[in-house]
């Protein structure tokens, strides 16, 4: 009941604002709704429900020990936790299970009734235990943000739900913030990203602890500022520079296989710069900002992926690929690619709308009418409207951005094939379409053109409409979780 009526109150302030009166500009209705849709996710999708969001829960923990001053692993490289929290990482220390049962995992009626028997309040237990968890291997600041969150809870002397609940929040704050500076910086598209943003499986992912809804919001971020430098009337200043060389900085040691997104720099005129010379600068600048990340926090994983002659896939204890073996045999990778797309892409597309939420679970589904409704109505968005004149993007600029597009994503499921697929399957495993979700904004802005034009402006109702359809999928999956045995 709680939860129906602050969605009701949700849709409804939002459509007041938004819509009667008009005053709300998109970048602070993706604020506000953001805010609300992100709290409902976040609660009905218990923490550590989101995929491989118990590795990412973990790292955030290893942080928060380091801002505390305290020992951050063991000799295994296993995460200390306070022992009150090790309820987490194993729920029925004392169960017959042979793995532990990791709170969240698999949602159903008592993961809820655990998270309201544990409660906010502190039990005391604050002397620290291995987690039996490790940690990821990547940036820090992936991670600052839920790693703050897990600190003020242990400084307010609260328990294992409110630390998990305060971490995914800070995190949550992260993505709405740095996708509301896109927003203002964005010159034109606003509409679209905001609706990219508030896809389903975009709000699940902020809502967790999954370094993802970092990576979505700056990559937002990137484009929106390449975007402003390349369209707008203001040169390229310093400053500019200096945040894209940050964001991509960040960016990139997370997922090496977003690197394309700098290509999006090549849009911006080269006269803006005040010449090649400042041109070259800077893309040695940002180029150099990306290279030096990957070089002090991703060398041993490069190393590991590029110079082994054997490769085992634990998941399917079976046999990989190798990277030496997939450059020998391009015509493999080429056959690998087409089945994937073949039998997948309908996968790929439900995935990044957010068909299937959890640990990519089909239980936890937002209804194909929803998901096509959601897809159309990011296609409308992107449309030319009556009195927008301008038609930003050359051919060859659409060229280049379905190019990089597909590099990002080509480059994705290359490590997946890598990582993750062993040699008796036919498809590339482990593919998911949130991968996708970085470069769909600037996919979504090249359908505008002067040949299909809506008749009226619709954008505020259709951007409303989604988020009564986001409202409605999470308190639909409410009711499911809380039906689940």
């Amino acid at each position: 009941m709680v939860l129906s009526a602050a969605g009701l109150l949700a849709a409804f302030a939002a459509g007041y604002f938004f819509l009667v009166k008009g005053r709300l500009s998109v970048e602070n209705f993706f604020l506000g709704g953001g805010l609300a849709l992100g709290l409902l996710f976040l609660f009905v999708l218990q923490p550590l429900s989101a995929p491989d969001e118990i590795r990412h829960f973990i790292s955030a923990y290893r942080i928060s020990n380091q801002m505390m001053g305290l020992p951050d692993t063991n000799e295994s490289g296993q995460v200390y936790i306070r022992e009150q929290d090790r309820f987490i990482v194993d729920l029925y220390p004392d169960g017959e299970e042979e793995e532990p049962v990791i709170l969240g995992q698999f949602l159903c009626q008592d993961t809820y009734h655990a998270a309201y028997e544990r409660g906010l309040s502190g039990t005391g237990g604050d002397q620290l235990v291995s987690s039996g968890q490790i940690a990821v291997q990547t940036t820090p600041l992936a991670y600052v943000f839920s790693a703050m969150g897990i600190t003020l809870a242990r400084i307010l002397d609260l328990g294992g739900m409110g630390l998990l609940y305060l971490g995914r929040m800070f995190n949550l704050a992260m993505f709405l913030g740095a996708v509301w500076l896109a927003l203002r910086r964005l010159p034109f598209g606003k509409t679209v990203m905001c609706g990219a943003a508030l896809l389903p499986m975009s709000l699940h992912l902020a809502a967790s602890f999954s370094y993802d809804a970092m990576i979505n919001a700056l990559v937002f971020w990137f484009s929106a500022v390449c975007l402003d430098l390349a369209y707008s009337q203001r040169n390229v200043r310093a400053r500019d520079i200096a945040l894209l060389a940050a964001l991509i900085a960040v960016v990139g040691p997370c997922k090496m296989v977003y690197a394309p997104v700098m290509g999006l720099c090549l849009l911006i005129p080269v006269k803006k710069f005040g010449g090649w010379r400042n041109w070259a600068v800077s893309a040695a600048v940002v180029f150099g900002a990306w290279l030096a990340a990957m070089i002090i926090v991703n060398t041993q994983t490069i190393a590991v992926y590029t110079g082994g002659t054997e490769n085992y896939i634990g998941w399917a204890e079976e046999t990989g690929y190798t990277m030496n073996e997939l450059l020998h045999r391009p015509g493999l990778v080429i056959q690998m690619f087409y089945n994937s797309f073949i039998w997948q892409a309908e996968y790929y597309h439900l995935t990044m709308i957010g068909a299937y939420l959890g640990q990519v679970d089909q239980v936890l589904d937002v209804p194909y009418l929803i998901v096509m409704g959601m897809t159309a109505a990011l296609f409308l968005l992107a449309l030319k409207k009556p009195g927008d004149e301008t038609v930003y993007f050359t051919g060859k600029q659409r060229v280049w951005i379905w190019f990089l597009a597909a590099a990002a994503g080509g480059a994705a499921m290359f490590s997946m094939l890598v990582a993750w697929t062993p040699v008796t399957s036919l498809v590339i495993n482990g593919v998911q379409g949130r991968y996708f979700i970085p470069f769909l904004p600037a996919v979504l802005m090249t359908v505008k053109n002067g040949w299909i034009v809506c008749k009226t402006n619709r954008d505020r109702e259709i951007l409303y409409l989604l988020l009564c359809a986001d409202i409605f999928a999470v308190l639909r999956l409410f009711s499911i979780v809380s039906m689940r045995i």
